[in-house]
């Protein structure tokens, strides 16, 4: 029996309700995309912070992307393609094959933090064995469970605790989202 390839991922676009999503930029065309996407009616949220750049001669102000190479539009499914013909667009961010919508309360948190935090620094989560992690996408969305290892640097060995049994597999680092760091040091 053939699984049908469109059961295969998520897909949270939307004939009428529009929805965010992340998409990639080229390198440091976050801006110009933007307002190239604003011009055409989409709409875009672009976080910036002030950064002060110390120059031979001058002190400058100058505003960059918290995130570089991304940016957040509010769209349906009508407007996926017209986003992607964008000039300057590579493509949407993707948990693995799914296109996932970011909530709006993310969306929300996200402008408050860049409005009233200084230095801002974003990167990536690192995993250590025994933090309780959450599966984000994929068939086992929604499992909890606690990280045992990593098989590779981007694979994890992840305990599943569920009906009583203890399911262990390896798991795309993209799918999974830290729940509770595990404890450091002796208990």
């Amino acid at each position: 029996m053939q699984k049908n390839k469109s059961q295969d991922y998520e897909n949270h676009l939307h004939a009428e309700e529009a929805r965010w999503f992340a998409i990639y930029t080229r390198y440091k065309r976050e801006k110009l995309v933007a307002t190239r996407l604003t011009n055409m009616g989409v709409e875009c949220y672009l976080p910036l912070q002030s950064v002060t750049r110390c120059y031979t001669r001058k002190k400058k102000v100058v505003e960059l992307p918290l995130i570089n190479c991304h940016l957040f539009v509010k769209i349906t499914k009508a407007s996926y393609i017209k986003i992607l013909q964008t000039t300057d667009v590579v493509r949407f961010v993707k948990v693995g094959m799914n296109l996932l919508a970011i909530p709006q309360h993310e969306i929300d948190l996200l402008k408050r933090i860049v409005g009233h935090a200084e230095d801002v620094v974003v990167s990536e989560s690192d995993f250590q064995a025994g933090d309780k992690v959450e599966v984000i996408g994929g068939q086992l969305t929604g499992l909890t469970g606690t990280l045992v290892t990593t098989r590779q640097k981007n694979n994890f060995l992840v305990r599943l605790d569920t009906i009583g049994l203890n399911l262990e597999m390896y798991i795309d680092k993209k799918l999974l989202r830290c729940i509770q760091r595990a404890p450091v040091g002796p208990t």
